[in-house]
């Protein structure tokens, strides 16, 4: 663990819908480097060409709250990402001391900061992801 955070590494990720139907959003791999102890860079890889460039920072844990992350994903120009504009804010899932092989997770919402592709910006979801080996 990088600066003793445990955020550097791969996470598989999944996004919902906040709807009632809770439709898929999105799915794909982050991958996270802790430059310091409060900041993180990375990418979303969703497939086929679709990756945000990330940058974001860290809050470690207190005795009120979680260590969380805020992150804004941004489009690569001359992708078809390019216009695209996300904003994510996650905490560490809590770890239980009874669980059995847990392994990190990250859970939180997103917000789609910019219009693109004719969806509207204010769409919102809730992600999950967990940390690969």
């Amino acid at each position: 663990m990088a600066n003793g955070s445990p955020i550097p590494g791969t996470w598989a990720y999944k996004s919902y819908r906040n709807t009632a139907q809770q439709q898929v959003f999105g799915a794909g791999i982050f991958t996270f480097t802790t430059p310091t102890s409060s900041t993180l860079n990375g990418t979303l890889d969703m497939g086929g060409g679709l990756v945000l460039d990330l940058n974001g920072t860290i809050t470690p844990a207190s005795q009120d709250c979680p260590l969380t992350v805020h992150i804004v994903g941004s489009g690569r120009p001359g992708t078809d990402t390019q216009d695209w504009e996300y904003d994510y804010h996650g905490y560490l899932g809590f770890h239980w001391p009874n669980g059995v092989d847990q392994v990190a997770s990250l859970v939180g919402t997103i917000v789609r900061a910019k219009p693109h592709n004719g969806g509207a910006a204010g769409v919102t979801a809730s992600f999950i992801a967990i940390k690969q080996s």
